[in-house]
């Protein structure tokens, strides 16, 4: 069930799957693709399991998280609910040297490219300015400002042209993203210079607490084309598709075919943030609409149709689940809380005068708490 670019259907709100790529379908049914098969042709049921581990590690780490925030530990969370597919399926498309810019909600993209539970959560504690090195794991930092993430992707871009290397970026952003001018000027960029980014775009149906289709009255896919840009609309629940359509784009990225962009159809079943109550605009019923299409659900039963779904393996799976669970509260609650003057560290690489200026009447400003006070004589 494959769309072209031009034969999308209109309707951006429709979680109907006849206007996706779709490989398994909300029952956990193998759907054949003539397109796209070919693409995935290499998971077999080994490579599967791996899938569906990634995905029920990547919710057992946001499950964790949230509860340390409930419980004080973390200023704020960004729950990722019902998108492990969408990210955990594009991904694992990646090759090592290619270069994800991510938003604040792509904890499992992150997993999967080995940023270390502890860093996961380093800003959300407060304890950082950012999270992790991003070339130790060729991954940007969570960009919290909306959109900015797709204009670095598209840089970096440019950047791989100039060295005439065949890696590619890839830039992860929500469907409130695409109203933002950055991307959009991004889009015009990769375009022009046909530059090897890949603009992923998770469709969660909700940007805060405003619909898709208040800003969207087709799908956001189509906005693509008018830029030049190649694009496709995939189900964000089918973790075989988003892997599939993602590999496509980066077969186009490293023959020199320019960028790509992929509607990651999806949805948001947790809060915006965890300081959000989607409860308020949000109807029940369609949350329980979606929750049918649970992308880990699916998985879990295209592999207990192909008898890989035992209950030894089940359990060994919750068992990871559990272990990366308790490291990363151990790793929460133990983590070293950071002296005052370090908010001045690894701003600029080199010394900076007005950054010393900064740091020096602040340090006079801390010592004004400590110091006696002085006397004033009238």
């Amino acid at each position: 069930m494959t769309s072209e670019t031009g034969k999308i259907q209109a309707g951006g709100t429709s979680s109907d799957d006849s206007s996706l790529v779709q490989l398994i379908d909300a029952l956990g049914r193998r759907q054949a693709d003539a397109r796209y098969d070919h693409y995935v042709a290499d998971v077999d049921g080994a490579a599967l399991r791996r899938l569906y581990e990634d995905m029920v590690v990547s919710r057992r780490i946001d499950a964790e998280a949230t509860a340390l925030q409930r419980q004080g530990e973390l200023a704020l969370w960004p729950p990722l609910l019902g998108q492990e597919a969408a990210q955990v399926g594009s991904a694992r498309a990646l090759r090592a040297d290619d270069f994800v810019f991510s938003s604040y909600r792509e904890n499992a993209v992150a997993y999967c490219r080995g940023v270390k539970l502890s860093d996961l959560l380093r800003v959300w504690r407060g304890n950082v300015p950012s999270g992790w090195d991003p070339y130790s794991v060729n991954m940007a930092p969570p960009q919290v400002i909306i959109g900015a993430q797709t204009l670095h992707a598209t840089g970096y871009a440019m950047g791989i042209l100039a060295d005439g290397a065949d890696s590619a970026t890839v830039a992860y952003f929500g469907d409130g993203a695409t109203s933002q001018g950055d991307v959009n000027e991004a889009m015009v960029f990769a375009a022009s210079y046909q530059a090897p980014v890949i603009f992923y775009c998770q469709n969660n149906h909700w940007a805060i607490s405003e619909p898709v289709g208040l800003q969207a009255h087709v799908p956001i896919a189509r906005r693509a084309p008018g830029f030049g840009i190649p694009a496709v609309r995939v189900d964000g629940n089918d973790v075989l598709a988003c892997l599939a359509v993602t590999r496509e784009a980066l077969e186009r990225a490293r023959r020199g075919g320019g960028p790509s962009f992929i509607e990651a159809v999806t949805y948001r079943m947790g809060p915006h943030t965890t300081a959000d109550d989607p409860t308020r605009y949000r109807d029940a019923n369609e949350l329980e609409g979606w929750a049918a299409r649970d992308p880990i659900a699916r998985v879990a039963a295209l592999l207990d149709s192909l008898q890989l779904l035992d209950a030894d393996y089940a359990d060994s799976v919750r068992t990871a689940a559990d272990s990366v669970a308790a490291e990363l509260r151990a790793e929460c609650v133990g983590m070293e809380e950071p002296e005052a003057m370090d908010l001045f560290r690894n701003v600029y690489s080199t010394p900076h005068a007005g950054l010393a200026r900064q740091r020096d009447n602040y340090q006079r400003y801390l010592q004004s708490f400590t110091d006696p006070p002085v006397s004033v004589k009238e």
